[in-house]
């Protein structure tokens, strides 16, 4: 492997800091995936939309003789998250019989209607935080908002939601051996078989009965439902539990912003600047050149392994003052959510979600600061996504 190729993860180092060097090596850089796979991470705007045009770079693991010909170990840790054969690794008709079916089930109406349940969760969140001045914001707020959202959305009873993110957490880590990865995927398809039968026995007023209910045409098989409800699960908290802490510490460490957002209420121009300035997702998979390309002027071989970084709003090239957050950036081209036929599914609910935790809590706690040194914050170990594992606040008085 050539020393050029930048380790992820590099060991000793923060994946914070891993990934500003990747955003700060190029605008594609080659990098190395853990077991030694080689691998190109795009990071520039111009890059991106390069690798989002579906019919130069597909997603399915067919298109990459490496994943198949042994070159790629069979038991290489990150196969639960190229080989899965969901609506995201799918290309064409393929993707579209997919994507038509949960479009069918998720409709813009249904996320606007959860806006009063997600105020009420952000409240009693907030109202149960433990006593003291000094809080994890982590645990006691941004993963467990998230976390309620999307498996009330999906009808998953609260005391099962603890082992759904268990089985995520496993599934996403960047230091997880094969086995446990494995295991892990195979626990969850089990548990959403189970709430598959169960949905069909008792249909309720959430998703998945939704999404039954919208397969009656489709015809989707049990496997391609269970892979569903897992991409949509798994992503549908696992970016914004990272999204919501990155923005707090951005918010602290820009306090002049934080002040204009609370006097203006520009909470929706917070979360499109959070997206921009330091998106949750690192390592959007995976894409796979079909013939020899040139990404950004620089030469790509066929059926490489290609991800894209969500970061795009950091390039210098595309954006003046890239490495400021202020709300008064323009927004307009944003590609933390992708671009084209796969165009994030959940970005209307990411959105809603983030707005109302970020408003809601410094709408109660106006004085909130950080507890720790941004420079000794903790981030996750992980491939697609990046966020604080922990985030010492110290809350202030009450509203």
């Amino acid at each position: 492997m050539s020393e050029s190729r930048i380790l992820l993860p590099t060991p000793g180092e923060s994946m914070l800091r891993t990934h500003e060097r990747i955003l700060q090596a190029g605008e594609i850089v080659p990098v190395e995936l853990p077991g030694g796979v080689p691998a190109w991470i795009a990071v520039s705007h111009r890059a991106v939309s390069e690798v989002l045009d579906d019919k130069v770079f597909p997603k399915h693991h067919s298109r990459c003789p490496a994943l198949h010909d042994g070159t790629i170990a069979a038991d290489w840790p990150m196969r639960p998250l190229t080989d899965a054969e969901h609506m995201l690794n799918q290309d064409g008709a393929a993707h579209r019989r997919l994507r038509q079916t949960i479009n069918k089930a998720f409709t813009p109406a249904r996320v606007a209607a959860m806006e009063p349940r997600i105020q009420q969760i952000a409240d009693e969140l907030i109202d149960s935080f433990p006593a003291g001045d000094e809080i994890d914001l982590i645990a006691n707020y941004t993963t467990p908002l998230p976390v309620r959202v999307i498996c009330e959305l999906f009808g998953v009873p609260i005391d099962e939601q603890s082992q759904l993110k268990n089985w995520t957490l496993t599934i996403v880590s960047a230091t997880a051996t094969g086995a446990e990865t494995q295991a892990a995927m195979m626990a969850m398809s089990g548990y959403f078989a189970e709430l598959l039968q169960r949905k069909r026995a008792e249909p309720g007023d959430d998703l998945t009965s939704a999404l039954l209910a919208a397969n009656t045409d489709n015809e989707l098989t049990e496997e391609e439902l269970i892979s569903m409800l897992w991409l949509v699960i798994v992503a549908g908290h696992e970016t914004t539990v990272h999204l919501l802490g990155s923005a707090v510490v951005a918010l602290r460490e820009f306090p002049e912003q934080l002040a204009r957002a609370q006097a203006e209420n520009r909470w929706a121009d917070v979360v499109e600047e959070a997206l921009r300035y330091r998106s949750s997702v690192v390592g959007a998979l995976m894409r796979y050149p079909q013939t020899d390309v040139t990404v950004a002027g620089v030469d790509i071989p066929a059926g490489s392994m290609i991800i894209w970084h969500g970061g795009v709003g950091r390039d210098p090239l595309k954006y003046p003052d890239a490495g400021t957050f202020d709300i008064d950036h323009d927004h307009k081209d944003q590609l933390a959510f992708g671009r084209g036929p796969h165009f994030c599914l959940g970005a209307p609910l990411a959105r809603l979600e983030s707005r109302i935790a970020l408003s809601t809590l410094f709408t109660r706690y106006p004085g909130l600061t950080l507890a720790v040194d941004p420079k000794d914050i903790e981030y996750t170990v992980q491939i697609p996504t990046v966020g604080p594992v922990t985030l010492p606040v110290r809350l202030g008085s009450a509203e």
